[in-house]
């Protein structure tokens, strides 16, 4: 392309991977800012990686795709924090004789049946794949919330039909009986990991289920809120604070309006936030049986 060694060599250039050079970014992806929210850390792991992606499509063949957790990342799915910072990207191919390994790439060899798209320009399997695929790496918990992203309210990705289909698919294969498992446990309408966290929390403490982002209305039908979980016949909101709620001065006083005029129609709120969901988790239990005892549940 007409360039000499000695551009090669330069200091402004990265070398990524074997026989690509990049422009050195004039911020690190490494380096966190100052007070930086954990949503701004995530953010900037997805930059990393789509960055990365981008560098080795350069020399990608065709037949290789992206997969597994650099797919999840460039489709923007939620994963546990340990893998937050990774260094390698997961390369996949559906002919033996192109898959790659080496530094900085995990290779994989993918199965016949799995759609690729395209993001970016770059190949990446499609986000049903990818939860399909990161059945052998995510705990049953992390599969679950995955598959809640998926079927989420806000423009989901997918349903669960789609989702019922691809694990059928999958019958026989390693991490199959986890994710039949997660199929049972993943609930369409979901807004975020925290609310499918405190949702798995209840139904394994035998308590009833709640409904998930119920639109609540006051006795003249008019819209108050939407309600992240829901015990309709006994008038019980569960509301997750994560950490926008705290930070977000002007969210902090919409919930302030919202939570009032949902009470003043005799709700009954229990307000988490992410200390429930770690340290404080019998906590969660206690409350929700005590408010359904209070509003007439029989166990």
């Amino acid at each position: 392309m007409g360039v000499n060694d000695g551009r090669l060599r330069r200091s402004d250039l990265r070398r990524p991977f074997r026989g690509v050079r990049s422009l050195k970014a004039s911020e690190s992806f490494d380096e966190a800012p100052a007070n930086e929210t954990v949503e701004e850390t995530w953010t900037r792991a997805r930059s990393r990686n789509r960055v990365r992606a981008h560098e080795y499509a350069t020399r990608m063949p065709d037949g290789q795709f992206f997969s597994h957790i650099t797919a999840a990342f460039l489709h923007g799915l939620p994963l546990p924090s340990r893998f937050r910072d990774i260094e390698w990207l997961d390369v996949s191919t559906m002919s033996r004789s192109l898959r790659r390994t080496g530094s900085g790439v995990r290779g994989h060899f993918a199965s016949t049946v799995t759609r690729v798209v395209y993001l970016e320009t770059l190949p990446v399997a499609s986000a049903v794949d990818v939860w399909c695929q990161l059945s052998t790496t995510l705990t049953l918990d992390e599969l679950v919330i995955m598959g809640d992203a998926l079927v989420r309210r806000k423009s989901p990705p997918a349903t669960m039909q789609i989702l019922a289909t691809a694990v059928a698919r999958c019958s026989g294969r390693p991490g199959a009986k986890l994710l039949r498992e997660a199929l049972a446990l993943v609930r369409p309408r979901t807004d975020s990991p925290r609310e499918t966290m405190l949702r798995l929390i209840i139904v394994r403490a035998n308590l009833p289920e709640p409904e998930v982002n119920l639109e609540l209305r006051n006795r003249y039908g008019a819209f108050m809120a939407w309600g992240d979980l829901v015990y309709r016949e006994h008038k019980i909101l569960l509301e997750y604070d994560g950490e926008v709620h705290r930070v977000d001065e002007k969210q902090f006083q919409r919930d302030v309006d919202r939570l009032d005029e949902i009470m003043e129609e005799d709700w009954r709120v229990i307000r988490y936030n992410k200390s429930h969901l770690g340290t404080r988790r019998n906590e969660v239990e206690g409350k929700v049986r005590r408010a359904l005892l209070a509003k007439g549940w029989n166990p």
